[in-house]
């Protein structure tokens, strides 16, 4: 029973076991179908993703629609969600990374932005997360100015030359550059691909980033395709690819870009090719700097011709010689292909490694069946041979075209750029320029040269030119317009064929052209006096205590007493009469010595001009009068009690007077020693020094302990040998003179006073021994109580007739001081005036271009207008930087009464009319055949360089050149100046006067008429 009961089963347990099995035989099943779902799910995502890969549709269709959105548009005036690069050598080198400073700087300088791009917020949102903005960039780009009818004046695009569309690039530069960088490129079969990322080279190189960071591999693949190479060296940071994150970056930007116009990228992939071979970074090179694009590496560092490459390797010769020349030309080619990987290596120092490479890619090229077998034959042996930039060095084009330059070097100051990065700038400008007009002014002025165009336009003569004399007379010509808010820049050029710009760089001394400040500010001050005291009684004016030699407000008063009713135009008139002596026979006590002046003509000599005649005439000896006569005002309106202060030697002021008169002496003669020596070595130097003066012992041994206060007596012995004293002392002697001498036996001014050389001359010569890369400004700095030393004498003279005239000396500085503010205000270009009555004359210097000015203001009824040679910039056109700015009209500043520059005009008029320029008079007339009104100034300088001795005593006058000018206005709009000018010491050989430019611009005249009647833009065909 035990038994039997042992061997039955318990009642529950086969049901359950039979449940169990039922419930696993489930889980098998369902464990089954789900491991089939997942397979399939796997081999279907497996598919998707491959096809995905391959095709890229979901790519293009999600990236399509988002790259839609990335969108900008230009609108009115700053936008408030630009956003600019920072980095990028593409972004730099086109100026997009720097418009925020070029904005600033311009906003500063009286430019508004007109329009500017703004942008969609996804695209906000796109380049905030630090992603380059999708938009059809530009291959080639640079500055670009047009001319005030939106003529083109200047271009230059960087690269020089580029393939325009994909159909330019031939097939096989197309397929050997896709067998190096990426094989399916091109591929036509499938449309929608993105070219940014290819994903079995992207998984290789991965992989072998993964084998290098274990240890496992000896160098990482690239996985880059054409598409991030270009955003690399256009936008990463210095054209690198420094992180996983920048990685990531270029790849983004890059796939959008590829569908920004669509779903569809062949075209997108066609233009990567060619924009890779057109802006591929190639190293620099000395003479040109970097080297951007198959093209300009071709020329550059083969000396190869573009277009001549580019036939070839279309062709299909099979010649020998056929073979051998698109051999090379695809030699040249693969080289800078394979170089752009370490540019800088390859193309220096690697070129066997290079040539190496170089050959393995044309076997592998022909293996693939992308070339031929006997055109690699002829590239293999081609020999790669570089340019020889010593003997064929890089041509870069220049403009000779002065106006485009002054235009260019406005923009690069504007900027704050040098010109070599302004014309790489994505930047069109409109300038003010007339070119059409430049043009024929710039062929009229070189045609002078020849003498049939100088006898037609009436040069040879007297007072002109020799037939003889034409090809060394040079011509600087500046023509404006005058338009209701700046003057424009019309015409700038000159024929030296020069980069130098004679009108608005240069100083030159222009003669009797400074006769027209002098009576500007004549009439101001006859202006300032109205102002003061006209409205006052006859009893009050007469009673005004007015220094005898303040001859200016004597008169005023005089005038306006007897004339109570006068308005400023009635005195003002009244003062162009006030007369004059023409007297040569006078000498003036001006500019810390006696001088004496003289008139052009002697027959002028015995008359007495009115202010008026002078001017018309162009009188000297009557404008040193009136300089004296302005100086003295000024003299007396800073320092009223003058005469007391000459006459009390007690007056405090005295002594204040000399320090700052030793102080200027002083400073004035260094820097005339400074400008002797500063080009020398240590012997010149002394040489220079020493030159002239007798060679004896004395003098030379207290030159030499001076300056060698260590040297011992052979020394000295050594010195007076070289010198070549005639007969030397004995030993005894140079032991004697040794010990006389030594440093601390005499002060400086009787050690020089031993020499008969300046003291100054002599401790600026030992402290350029001293210190030979000393700066003048230490100099100067150091000298401070040398100066006083050298001048101890004024102090301590008992001869009050020499503090006196140092005191005058002074007072006259400071009155020029005076003037030179008044000049200034009119646009005088330098930063001081020669204290000295001689500037009437002209010998303070002066420049063309603001005499013009100075024209225009007077023209303007007083008001002076900014000059204007640029009106509109437009930066990044056709980018999401876009910005346009346009000069913001200026309103001028009154910076001389209305009725004064009337006046001006009036003698002008009258200068053309019955004076110095009237062979000008008639030569232009409106439509109507109505003459213009027409004015001007004169002027002839006669420049030269003046060698001085130790004692300031001129010992050689050597012409540096000769000038001869005319500042006009042509009827109320137009205004400039006429320059010729013989440079070198064969200007002694030339005789002619002012005569010569006014007759030059009445042979220009059927060049300028039209122009002139029509204007800028409305010339008719």
């Amino acid at each position: 029973m035990d038994g039997f009961e042992a061997g039955r089963p318990e009642p529950e347990t086969r049901p359950q076991s039979a449940t169990a099995r039922r419930r696993r035989g489930g889980w098998r099943r369902l464990l089954r179908w789900g491991i089939r779902i997942v397979v399939v799910i796997g081999l279907v995502l497996a598919a998707g993703l491959w096809f995905e890969m391959r095709y890229s549709p979901l790519q293009a269709h999600y990236l399509s629609r988002y790259a839609d959105r990335l969108q900008f548009r230009l609108a009115e005036g700053a936008s408030e969600n630009i956003h600019f690069p920072r980095e990028g050598p593409f972004d730099k080198r086109l100026g997009y990374a720097y418009l925020p400073l070029f904005l600033q700087r311009a906003l500063e300088r009286g430019y508004a932005i007109d329009r500017q791009a703004v942008l969609s917020p996804e695209l906000v949102d796109f380049t905030d997360q630090g992603y380059y903005p999708p938009y059809p960039e530009k291959t080639q780009a640079g500055l670009s100015i047009r001319d005030c009818a939106w003529q083109p004046l200047w271009r230059r695009a960087y690269p020089g030359e580029a393939y325009a569309r994909f159909e330019d690039v031939p097939p096989l530069v197309a397929q050997a550059l896709t067998f190096i960088e990426d094989r399916h490129l091109l591929d036509v079969q499938r449309r929608e691909i993105n070219p940014a990322v290819d994903w079995p080279r992207l998984f290789s190189a991965a992989w072998s980033q993964l084998e290098e960071a274990l240890g496992w591999g000896d160098s990482a693949v690239g996985g880059s395709t054409l598409a991030t190479q270009i955003e690399k060296f256009r936008h990463s940071p210095d054209g690198l690819t420094s992180s996983f994150k920048e990685k990531w970056r270029q790849m983004a930007s890059a796939s959008v870009r590829a569908y920004q116009h669509g779903q569809d990228t062949l075209n997108a992939r066609r233009d990567l090719l060619r924009d890779y071979l057109n802006t591929v970074p190639l190293s620099a090179v000395p003479g040109h700097g970097e080297v951007h694009g198959l093209a300009d590496g071709l020329r550059v560092w083969f000396g190869a011709d573009f277009a001549r490459v580019n036939q070839l390797l279309s062709g299909n010769g099979h010649s020998e010689s056929a073979l051998a020349a698109r051999g090379l030309a695809l030699r040249q080619v693969l080289a800078l292909l394979v170089a752009q990987r370490r540019p800088s290596y390859y193309l220096a120092q690697g070129r066997v490694e290079l040539n190496s490479l170089i050959d393995s890619h044309l076997r592998l090229l022909q293996r693939a069946g992308r070339i031929e077998p006997a055109l690699r034959d002829a590239a293999l042996a081609a020999p790669l041979e570089f340019r020889d930039w010593a003997s064929d060095p890089i041509q870069t084009a220049i403009s000779n075209d002065k106006g485009t330059n002054l235009v260019r070097r406005h923009l690069a100051s504007l900027l704050n750029v040098p010109l070599y990065s302004l014309d790489r700038l994505d930047l069109d400008v409109d300038s003010s320029l007339d070119a059409e007009l430049q043009r024929e002014v710039s062929a009229y002025l070189d045609g002078l040269r020849e003498p049939e165009a100088a006898k037609a336009a009436g040069l040879l003569g007297h007072s002109l030119l020799q037939e003889d004399q034409l090809q060394g007379v040079r011509y600087s010509f500046t023509l404006y317009e005058r338009l209701p808010d700046r003057f424009a820049v019309r015409v700038q050029t000159d024929s030296t064929r020069q980069a130098f710009d004679l009108s608005e760089n240069s100083k030159l001394e222009l003669g009797s052209t400074a006769k027209l400040r002098v009576v500007a500010t004549y009439l101001e001050v006859i202006a300032e006096l109205h102002g003061r005291y006209s409205g006052l009684p006859a009893r009050i004016l007469r009673e005004i205590e007015v220094q005898p030699a303040d001859r200016l407000t004597r008169w005023v008063l005089s005038y306006l007493a007897e004339h109570p009713q006068a308005d400023l135009s009635s005195l003002l008139q009244a003062a162009m009469q006030r007369r004059y002596s023409a007297s040569p026979h006078e000498r003036f006590l001006t500019g810390g010595g006696i001088h004496r002046f003289s008139n052009f003509q002697r027959k002028d000599d015995l008359r007495v001009a009115s202010v008026a005649e002078a001017m018309r005439d162009s009188l000297n000896l009557p404008f040193v009068r009136l300089m004296r006569d302005i100086v003295n005002y000024s003299i007396y309106q800073s320092v009223p009690r003058r005469a007391e202060l000459l006459g009390d030697d007690d007056d405090p002021r005295r002594e204040d007077y000399l320090r700052r008169f030793v102080d200027k002496e002083g400073q004035s003669f260094l820097r005339r020693f400074w400008d002797k020596y500063r080009d020398k070595d240590e012997s010149k130097r002394i040489d220079t020094l020493l030159e002239g003066l007798a060679a004896r012992p004395a003098r030379l041994g207290a030159v030499f302990r001076y300056l060698y206060p260590q040297a011992d007596a052979a020394a000295l012995a050594e010195f007076l040998r070289q010198r070549g004293v005639d007969e030397l002392p004995s030993q005894q002697d140079i032991e004697a003179l040794h010990a006389r001498y030594r440093p601390d036996a005499y002060a400086l001014p009787d050690r020089a006073y031993i020499a008969r050389v300046h003291p100054l001359d002599l401790w600026l010569l030992a402290e350029l021994i001293r210190q030979p890369n000393v700066e003048f400004s230490e100099l100067l700095a150091a000298s401070t109580e040398v100066r006083q030393e050298v001048y101890g004498w004024l102090f301590r003279s008992r001869h009050k007739q020499a503090r006196d005239n140092r005191i005058r000396i002074m007072l006259e500085v400071e009155a020029f001081l005076d003037i030179h503010q008044r000049w200034q205000k009119l646009g005088y270009p330098f930063g001081h005036l020669v204290p000295s009555l001689a500037t009437a004359l002209g010998s303070s210097g002066d420049r063309p271009a603001a005499l013009a000015e100075l024209v225009g203001i007077i023209l303007n009824d007083g008001i002076r207008l900014p000059t204007v040679r640029i009106s509109e910039l437009r930066f990044a056109d056709g980018t999401p930087y876009h910005t346009e700015l346009k000069r913001v009209p200026a309103a001028g500043q009154q910076v001389m009464a209305p009725e004064v520059a009337a006046v001006l005009r009036e003698a002008l008029n009258q200068v053309v009319e019955r004076g110095t320029a009237r062979r000008l008079k008639g030569s232009f007339a409106d439509a109507a055949s109505e003459d213009w009104r027409l004015g001007g100034k004169t002027g002839t300088g006669d420049n030269r360089i003046e060698s001085v001795d130790a004692s300031g005593r001129v010992i050689e006058s050597r012409a540096r050149n000769r000038t001869a000018t005319f500042v006009f206005y042509l009827g109320d709009r137009y205004f400039g100046t006429l320059t010729a000018f013989v440079l070198g010491e064969n200007a002694d050989d030339y005789r002619f006067t002012s005569a010569l430019p006014v007759q030059a611009l009445k042979g220009m005249q059927p060049i300028l008429q039209p122009r002139l009647t029509h204007g800028c833009a409305q010339i008719p065909p």
